[in-house]
This record gives C-alpha cells, sequence and structure tokens, in this order.
C-alpha cells in the first residue's frame, strides 16, 4: 500500500509548538515575505497549496493584515518574467523571499545573494545549482526539495504495469524550466532496465499553440503512453493535455494528484499540501534567526498515487485490480 499515512515528521512536532511559536513573536514588528510564482495567481490546482502555506503562517503566528505582508508575483507560466519580478522583490527589501512551484528559484538566487530565500517544490536542487548539497545548502538558499525526478521509475512502473504491451514512453517537458532538464535525465536513465524506449518531446513556448504542435509530434511518434515532467508551465495546460490525450486514447502519468484531477489517467507524487504547510516552518525558522546556509534541504516522506478512472474508460483501459487497490484516490 502506497505511503498514505506517513507525512513529514517534523510537521507534528512543530504544529505541537504553534502556540508557543506564536507568543514568540516580536511585539510591533511586520515581517515582509516575499512570494515568487511561475504559475498564475488564478490557477486552481495552486489554490490549495498556497492556503495551505498561509494556514501554516498563522499556526506560528504571522497574520497578514497585523504583522505579516505577503508580496506576491506571478509570471503565469513565463519564466522570462521571473527575473523582473524577483528584482521588484529584492527592491522592496523583504525579509525572506520564498519561491514555488519547481522553477522560480534560480531567478530569485540570481536576484539577491543576501536576502534569504526558500524554495518549495524543487526537484533537483543540487543539479541545478540552487545548493551544494542536501545537507548542507550553503549561501542564502534552502528549502525543501520534491522528488520529481527520484520517482520517474516508479511512475513508468506504474504505467508499464497499466499497459504492459507499451515498447515506447513519450515525455512531455518545459525546455526553459531549468527543472524539467533532471528530471529528463531520470526518466532516460531509467527506462532501459524497464525495457522502454523514451522520446522526448519539448514544449517550446507557454501558449496553446505550443502545446498543440508538441502534440503534433507525439502523432507522428506514436508512443504507447505519454509521462508529464514535472512542471508548472505545462500545469497551467494540464486540461488541454488531458483533452488532447484522451483524443488520441493515449495513458498518461502525472507528477501530483491536480494532473489525474485534471484528466490524465494517473499521477502519482508529493502531497503538494502537505508540503507547502510544511514550508512555513523554514519561513519561520529563518525569521527567528536561522541561517539559511545551515539548514539542511528536506524531502518529502508522502506520496500519492492516484487514477482517473473516467478517463481510463474514455481511452478504452481497464485498470488492473492490484494497482488499483494501490491507490490513494479513484476518480470515478
Amino acid at each position: 500500500m502506497l505511503l498514505r499515512t506517513l507525512a513529514l515528521a517534523v510537521v507534528a512536532v512543530w504544529n505541537l509548538a504553534a502556540p508557543l511559536l506564536a507568543e514568540a513573536q516580536s511585539p510591533g514588528r511586520i515581517w515582509r515575505i516575499g512570494f515568487l510564482s511561475l504559475v498564475s495567481q488564478d490557477l486552481e490546482q495552486y489554490k490549495p497549496w498556497l492556503a495551505a502555506f498561509r494556514d501554516g503562517l498563522r499556526q506560528r503566528g504571522y497574520v497578514e493584515g497585523e504583522n505579516l505582508v505577503l508580496e506576491q508575483r506571478y509570471a503565469a507560466g513565463q519564466v522570462d518574467r521571473l527575473p523582473g519580478l524577483a528584482a521588484e522583490l529584492v527592491r522592496l527589501e523583504v525579509d525572506v523571499i520564498v519561491t514555488a512551484p519547481a522553477g522560480s528559484a534560480v531567478a530569485a538566487r540570481r536576484a539577491t545573494s543576501t536576502i534569504p530565500i526558500v524554495f518549495m517544490g524543487e526537484p533537483d536542487p543540487v543539479g541545478t545549482g540552487l545548493v551544494a548539497t542536501l545537507a548542507r545548502p550553503g549561501g542564502n538558499i534552502t528549502g525543501l526539495a520534491d522528488a520529481h525526478g527520484d520517482l520517474v521509475p516508479k511512475r513508468l512502473a506504474l504505467l508499464q504495469q497499466v499497459v504492459p504491451s507499451i515498447s515506447r514512453v513519450g515525455v512531455l517537458w518545459n525546455p526553459a524550466n531549468p527543472s524539467t532538464a533532471p528530471q529528463l535525465k531520470s526518466v532516460e536513465t531509467a527506462a532501459p532496465s524497464l525495457g522502454l524506449g523514451i522520446v522526448p518531446v519539448g514544449v517550446k513556448g507557454p501558449r496553446r499553440a505550443d502545446l498543440d504542435a508538441a502534440f503534433a509530434t507525439i502523432g507522428k511518434e506514436r508512443p504507447g503512453a505519454l509521462l508529464v515532467v514535472g512542471d508548472a508551465t505545462l500545469g497551467v495546460q494540464r486540461r488541454r493535455i488531458a483533452e488532447l490525450s484522451i483524443a488520441r486514447r493515449l495513458p498518461t502519468s502525472g507528477s501530483h494528484r491536480a494532473w489525474a484531477e485534471a484528466g490524465l489517467l494517473m499521477s502519482y507524487g508529493t502531497d503538494f499540501v502537505t508540503l507547502f504547510r510544511h514550508g512555513a516552518n523554514v519561513v519561520d525558522k529563518i525569521l527567528k534567526g536561522a541561517s539559511p546556509a545551515s539548514l539542511p534541504v528536506e524531502q518529502p516522506t508522502r506520496f500519492e498515487l492516484v487514477i482517473n478512472q473516467k478517463t481510463a474508460k474514455a481511452i478504452g483501459l481497464t485498470i488492473p485490480q492490484s494497482v488499483l487497490l494501490r491507490a490513494d484516490a479513484v476518480i470515478q
């Protein structure tokens, strides 16, 4: 059975301590937290994540309108907007910059070497040069990693269990997002041991036309299934990705629950609500004087498998009972 009951152990400890932490806030101090995101503020999948982060802050005594100002900047899927938005937050002299989800942290790191940065959901912070090591990040940045890359072998194996006949898997990725290249490398490394060939298909921009062009390539290559790497820009178009995949009767795998909810066949990945709520813990430590350089990067321990039975029926696929029994949620 998947790790339904696991959660970040430190969450429970910090939640128990929350009332004490709230009392410990400096009287009269107004904290300014910059929030830099690659996605749109209106993205449905993102709203519960941000709500969890805000809830975590409130539990620790940071209340917007009282002692907290949350300066939010959203790039709406356009990577090239991130440097300018990061520079705005630096000019505001915020106390800490939070970046989420993956792909936002690199711009913040380039914008400042002094303001503390907390990333949330970065799949390979070492590989993208954000930190020196997970145990000792160094510099002014730390945060919460995601497990997109580490979970790739599991996602490929699940696709193979659902569709045993597949020999080639398409991989939809975003070359403009530095966090996606390590994920693609993980796919390419894991595939041979499963006897699978890989067809990488890059989406060259955030527009619908860019996605449609990528699916035209998929149509020519005719892979037996499609794995979508974790990427915020692709996430903006997740419903369109589901529509195009269903039209081609193509089994698909996404990196977290919102992908399956949008219509992909399945998803397996991090519980981002838990991860974002825990991000408030890391911010709190820094605001209380901890140095990002010495705060280890934490990794998620709670993962979810979600199956969309409606999509399975639409593409004429029967999900094996062994997979359904392992699922954390089944969408009918």
